[in-house]
């Protein structure tokens, strides 16, 4: 019997920098530093450096890293954000969690990213941000959204090191969650910011509102990354790059491999690092369950969009009034990508779609 072919395989990643993994986790435990400390400044320099930004500024996980973002731009009660529903509800949540109120736009149903023009149909005089999502690697459309004159807190969580993410919005926000493409080994997070005074919010804000433990000038919270994560991300920001050259190489050969022929491939662009490779079909559902059977792994992403989640009921959505979300929710299937997949791997995954499908080959 073939074997398993899983989503991501982190391991097949980090297996070869094991010996220089345990190098790091001995340095930190002999230096006795764990929280903050220089392995956490080294990566947040080495952060800042890699995405062009002048602050970058660890912290404990990617939506502490939103919620952080949101309230140093002042965003609160009475205000309104607009975001995509199409989305992990970490970006919603983030915008309730500072008491303002998320306002859902529609997407573009080629990018599956924020659409401008129904962005700026959303905006009234109480919106006061826009939280663009660097959608499963694809970089939004910043430039247009940034024209609308409204600050701009990118999510980031799914797209670090994708071309132009952080250069744009006053702050942006990353996820290391053990499946992104710069990744932790645990929970991590990272908030950029392009201003100064923004950046010391921040800073301030995740260690309860303190420049130092004696004098609380905010209400913060404890969000924090610590010194083991730091140093794993240390290792892994050197080979960033070439990650995320594989992670495109594969998905340009899921187009060699004649995918595009049985399924709607994501649109390319230079800048997409492919944290996840999602497809669209009617036939989502019979392709899943081939896939299944087969002993390949796949996912289905946001299949109940934001708008529709029961804890955002009370805003008051219904099922229709965003199509191309709600749409993409039934159609989305993402085939296992990583840096290091196996072309064997990948043929094995077209010839399961095509049998599903019963699309002969044409060539």
């Amino acid at each position: 019997m073939t074997g398993q072919i899983p989503l991501v395989d982190v391991k097949a990643q980090y297996a070869p920098l094991i010996p220089e993994l345990r190098e790091r986790f001995d340095a930190v435990l002999e230096s006795g530093r764990f929280i903050f400390g220089p392995e956490v400044e080294a990566f947040e320099h080495e952060a800042a450096a890699f995405l062009g930004v002048p602050h970058a500024i660890g912290v404990a996980n990617g939506t502490d890293a939103l919620v952080l973002s949101l309230e140093a731009i002042g965003i609160g009660r009475g205000d309104e954000v607009v975001c995509p529903a199409f989305t992990f509800y970490a970006t919603a949540e983030a915008i309730a969690r500072v008491g303002a109120t998320p306002v859902f736009a529609e997407i573009d149903a080629d990018t599956l990213n924020l659409d401008p023009e129904d962005v700026a149909a959303r905006i009234t005089p109480r919106t006061t941000a826009i939280v663009p999502v660097h959608l499963f690697g694809r970089p939004a459309p910043l430039g247009e959204l940034a024209s609308l004159g409204l600050p701009l807190v990118e999510d980031a969580a799914q797209a670090f090191g994708a071309q132009g993410v952080a250069g744009t919005g006053i702050c942006s926000t990353f996820s290391f969650f053990p499946t992104k493409n710069l990744f932790a080994l645990g929970d991590g997070g990272l908030v950029t910011s392009l201003d100064d005074d923004v950046a010391e919010r921040v800073r301030m804000l995740r260690f309860h509102g303190s420049r130092e433990k004696t004098t609380f000038e905010l209400v913060g919270t404890n969000s924090r990354l610590d010194a083991i994560q730091a140093a794993v991300l240390r290792v892994f920001l050197p080979h960033l790059t070439g990650w995320n050259a594989a992670r495109r190489d594969a998905a340009a050969r899921y187009a060699e491999l004649g995918l595009g022929e049985l399924v709607e491939l994501p649109r390319d662009e230079p800048g997409h690092v492919y944290h996840l490779y999602v497809v669209r079909s009617s036939r989502r559902d019979e392709v899943a369950a081939a896939l299944r059977e087969a002993g390949i792994a796949s996912a289905s992403y946001y299949g109940t969009p934001l708008h529709l989640q029961p804890a955002l009921s009370f805003l008051g959505w219904q099922p229709g009034s965003l199509p191309e979300t709600e749409r993409a929710g039934a159609e989305n299937l993402a085939l296992p990508l990583w840096a290091g997949i196996g072309p064997d791997d990948q043929e094995r995954v077209v010839e399961t779609v095509r049998a599903a499908l019963g699309v002969p080959a044409s060539r």
